[in-house]
């Protein structure tokens, strides 16, 4: 059976917040379950790259998750910026096209590169797990998009990681819209259990509201971990 210390690196912490001080209270009260933090839209667009590097003085890895999409100059111009931030992935949307996604690779891994970092990985957003009518043809393209521009991952729902491993076995399968039993799915219109997805292939779960929002967080990051131990997930 899986321990914490196994599961913890495979968990993101999903600050979906709008400002850095809950976002901060959050990552310390939650930082035994989680190895990972992901920063989207709204926490980025409060706090900036300050936000960020309080995380990673936290202890944190960061998922920069703000979806680029954008001709490839730009997008490259970009990344190269935040590369230089110290995050791990950043995501970018694989509709963009192979040449968009290869110019964030290539901007993410100069931006480290002039910081004297390790180079991080560009995640490609193959299908958003609020789109319940993407064609079925979608996903493999993405997937094979996100191979040809070196990606280190995809961003997938839990039903679509089978298939898409058998096209990328090599990336990083990273699945949200992730719900515990017994938890709402809101606005997720593919959501899966942890155990589910894990047991799907996933290799990075993220996981927000289902604990951010509890009455007792602390209890429900405990009940997360409870059910992928009581899975067998990750052995």
């Amino acid at each position: 059976m899986p321990e914490l210390s196994d599961l913890r690196p495979r968990l993101a912490l999903a600050l979906d917040v709008d400002d850095q001080v809950e976002a901060m209270r959050l990552a310390r009260e939650l930082r035994a379950w989680f190895a990972v933090a992901k920063v989207g839209l709204e926490l980025f667009g409060a706090a900036g790259p300050e936000g960020v590097a309080q995380l990673l003085d936290e202890g944190y890895k960061v998922f920069l998750d703000l979806k680029l999409h954008d001709i490839p100059t730009t997008v490259g111009r970009c990344a190269r910026v935040l590369g230089a931030l110290g995050v791990s992935y950043l995501t970018a949307h694989a509709a963009g096209g192979a040449a968009m996604l290869r110019a964030a690779t290539d901007g993410l891994a100069e931006g480290a590169a002039a910081a004297g970092l390790e180079a991080p990985g560009v995640l490609a957003v193959t299908i958003l797990t609020s789109d319940a009518g993407a064609p079925p043809h979608v996903l493999g393209k993405r997937v094979a998009t996100a191979v040809e521009a070196r990606c280190a991952g995809f961003v997938c729902a839990a039903a679509d990681v089978a298939e898409a491993k058998q096209l990328a076995p090599s990336l990083l399968a990273v699945v949200p819209g992730i719900r515990p039993l017994g938890i709402p799915s809101h606005d997720q219109a593919r959501p899966a259990t942890p155990a589910e997805a894990l047991a799907a292939g996933a290799d990075l779960l993220v996981v927000g509201r289902a604990v951010t929002a509890a009455a007792d967080r602390t209890a429900a990051a405990d009940r997360l971990v409870a059910e992928l131990a009581g899975a067998g997930a990750g052995a």
